[in-house]
């Protein structure tokens, strides 16, 4: 009898890539209607959004044409002469206005460049907390400044730095014999202006890098302990990439309103000694177009605020994206 075993040997084929289903025609146009058709309820949902927007958002930028006008309350909005360029031309032709304009890039950018990385650190620290009673202690003090209307921050402020009533000019008159205006000089008022706003917002901007760091890969701590990395070299090569993604988003998002000073800081702290630095577009906008009544100059300034934000954070994405990090 033949020992001797005949194998069979079957060679089968690579798995290829599957190729996308191409539609056309009317298959197209059935897949289509078929999807909207059970989206439709999501759609309704969405109506009410849409008409808010509409109505509160971009019906009223029909409003800049005041910028292109010589606007006044009797003739009306579509009533009012043209006046072309005129207003624009005004904005850089004065030495106020370009002054106005420095004092906002100064300003906010001194804030970005200082008071941008506060929520990031604030963040890493309570992260290493491991005493769940302390985290929740200190994450209640470090939120509630957010909940505070800037004229209550200005009263604080007022309360500690005031040159005749202030506590802090207090304890020098007491130790020293003298004071210092710290509302009335430059650099002091600059400080005053950056560190209070990043005490009243740092602790929420924190919120965001909290709920980045959850969702980092605990593994990825188990692995590099057992390498031996310690706390500094986790934080490092984990945790600090692990929210990158997220800080990148924050930043553009940031350079956005670089021209946008927040009105109620600035009004609030802001006094006649120091208005050569802290006047800025915001606060301008409201003396020239409420106070002044001249609605076109304020509106033209404002138009030219929005579309350097506009530029700028196209200008960030573009950046952002070349890294892999755009925000669309």
């Amino acid at each position: 009898m033949d020992d001797s075993v005949s194998s069979v040997t079957t060679t089968i084929p690579p798995a290829t890539d599957a190729k996308p289903v191409v539609r056309t025609g009317w298959l197209q146009r059935k897949y289509t209607k078929r999807v909207l058709k059970q989206n439709i309820p999501l759609y309704i949902m969405f109506i009410p959004i849409l008409i808010y927007f509409l109505i509160f958002k971009y019906y009223p930028m029909t409003g800049l044409v005041i910028a292109f006008k010589k606007y006044t309350f009797i003739k009306g909005i579509w009533g009012s002469p043209w006046a072309g360029l005129d207003m624009f031309k005004l904005i850089f032709s004065t030495k106020q206005m370009t002054n106005i304009i420095w004092n906002t890039l100064r300003l906010s950018g001194l804030s970005i460049i200082i008071g941008f990385p506060m929520p990031i650190i604030l963040a890493l620290l309570l992260n290493e907390v491991r005493k769940m009673w302390f985290k929740r202690i200190v994450q209640t003090f470090v939120y509630l400044p957010h909940f505070l209307n800037w004229v209550i921050i200005g009263g604080i402020v007022v309360t500690i730095f005031s040159q005749s009533t202030g506590a802090i000019n207090h304890v020098l008159d007491s130790l020293f014999g003298f004071t210092y205006p710290f509302l009335y000089k430059d650099v002091s008022w600059i400080t005053i202006f950056l560190t209070s706003g990043i005490w009243k917002e740092a602790g929420w901007g924190a919120i965001i890098y909290l709920a980045a760091l959850t969702s980092i890969d605990q593994s990825l701590y188990e692995a590099a302990s057992i390498d031996g990395a310690n706390k500094w070299q986790q934080l490092i090569r984990i945790t600090v990439p692990g929210i990158i993604p997220t800080a990148i988003i924050m930043l553009i998002l940031k350079i956005g309103h670089l021209m946008e000073v927040g009105f109620d800081q600035v009004f609030v702290l802001q006094n006649n000694t120091v208005a050569e630095i802290s006047e800025v577009i915001s606060t301008f906008m409201y003396k020239t177009g409420i106070q002044q009544a001249q609605f076109s100059l304020a509106t033209a300034m404002g138009l030219f605020e929005s579309l350097v934000g506009l530029l700028l954070v196209v200008i960030a994405n573009r950046i952002a994206r070349r890294f892999g990090q755009g925000l669309w």
